[in-house]
């Protein structure tokens, strides 16, 4: 029986109190599947959950298994579904809304008032994520893989969606990104594959700005043409500055007042910026922004975009492969969060688990 199997998951109690614990595993129903979970990468927001217990007003109010990227093999079909087999890869997909709320049913899920999206601390009791060696779900929150793809990159299907639909954000719009001028603040996993969406549309030219060499070095791999370490070299931008700006849409991935200050700075009159970082309050320079009639854009999760991530890295069109700069077991989850932690050397980290 299913309610049997024990698996190990890597729970939050509190504030710096991260533990790996043996758990049971919920029974299979109609409609469910079990995945067997290989690759699973920490985010940001499993960090700001470790290091402050919480993100702005949102507490971790009772233990909570951490993890909302991962990629696994089916394990066993639930009855009924449809369109999956044992032993197949998959990209699993965080987010399920209701399907019933006032935005679900305008075609705005991300937006669900009701969304459970796994790993998430905003309601009580909590969404329990999917750092964990067994994992049951809904069948129609996984998107099958070809053979021959790795999972560490299938697990990178999350955060691709988060870009694509910042990307759908920015050329609705503003047009197509094809032959445009754009600026990435922020070189971390976001920043990085923002990059790789910017390039797999056709921009002409891509700079990248951070404040750490080892993040900038990935976002050159990913397609950047031009990297700026702002901290070393604060008249980087000088070239595309001049005049009134000249780059035509901004992916700003890191919510520093600075790098917003930055991004304004190098837009051209009626140019886009797409806030895709998050943060506290934050200022922004509205003088220049309105002077220059600037376009602010927010970018939210996703919806659509998690299946063409999961297309897009099946097919190889894009390879998030270069942002992960490291693996550890789940027995090491401790160090691989501080290694996370760590943007002086790393971008993405992940956690391997049951059967890699």
């Amino acid at each position: 029986m299913s309610d049997e199997i024990l698996n190990r998951v890597v729970r939050l109690h509190a504030q710096d109190d991260l533990r790996i614990e043996t758990l049971p595993l919920a029974e299979l129903q109609a409609g469910e599947v079990r995945v067997s979970v290989l690759a699973g990468g920490i985010c940001g927001s499993d960090l700001h959950y470790w290091h402050e217990g919480g993100i702005g007003t949102i507490r971790v109010r009772e233990p909570i298994i951490l993890g909302h990227e991962v990629a696994g093999r089916i394990e066993a079909l639930g009855f009924g579904v449809e369109g999956l087999k044992v032993g197949q890869l998959v990209a699993v997909n965080p987010s399920h809304p209701c399907g019933e709320c006032e935005f679900c049913r305008k075609g705005l899920p991300r937006h669900c008032m009701n969304m459970r999206f796994k790993g998430s601390a905003m309601y009580l009791p909590h969404e329990q994520g999917m750092f964990r060696d067994h994992l049951v779900i809904g069948a129609a929150q996984c998107l099958p893989m070809p053979e021959g793809v790795c999972a560490g990159a299938a697990a990178c299907s999350e955060p691709l969606a988060v870009c694509l639909h910042a990307a759908n954000r920015g050329e609705a719009v503003s047009g197509s990104l094809k032959g445009k001028t754009v600026l990435v603040t922020g070189a971390g996993p976001i920043g990085a594959l923002c990059v790789a969406v910017a390039r797999q549309r056709g921009a002409a030219e891509i700079l990248v700005t951070d404040i750490q060499d080892a993040t900038l070095v990935i976002a050159r791999q990913m397609g950047a043409d031009h990297i700026v370490n702002t901290a070393r070299e604060p008249e980087g931008l000088a070239r595309w500055q001049e005049g009134k700006g000249k780059v035509d849409l901004v992916f700003e991935c890191s919510a520093a007042a600075a790098a917003i200050r930055d991004a304004v700075s190098v837009l051209r009159p009626l140019g886009t910026l797409v806030q895709v970082g998050v943060a506290g309050p934050t200022p922004l320079p509205l003088n220049v922004m309105v002077g220059k009639e600037i376009l602010f854009v927010g970018s939210q999760r996703f919806d659509s975009e998690f299946a063409e991530a999961a297309e897009l890295i099946g097919s190889g069109a894009i390879d998030p492969r270069p942002i992960i700069t490291s693996t550890y077991p789940i027995g090491e989850a401790l160090a691989a969060f501080h290694a996370a932690s760590d943007r002086s050397a790393s971008v993405k980290v992940q956690l391997a688990f049951a059967a890699s």
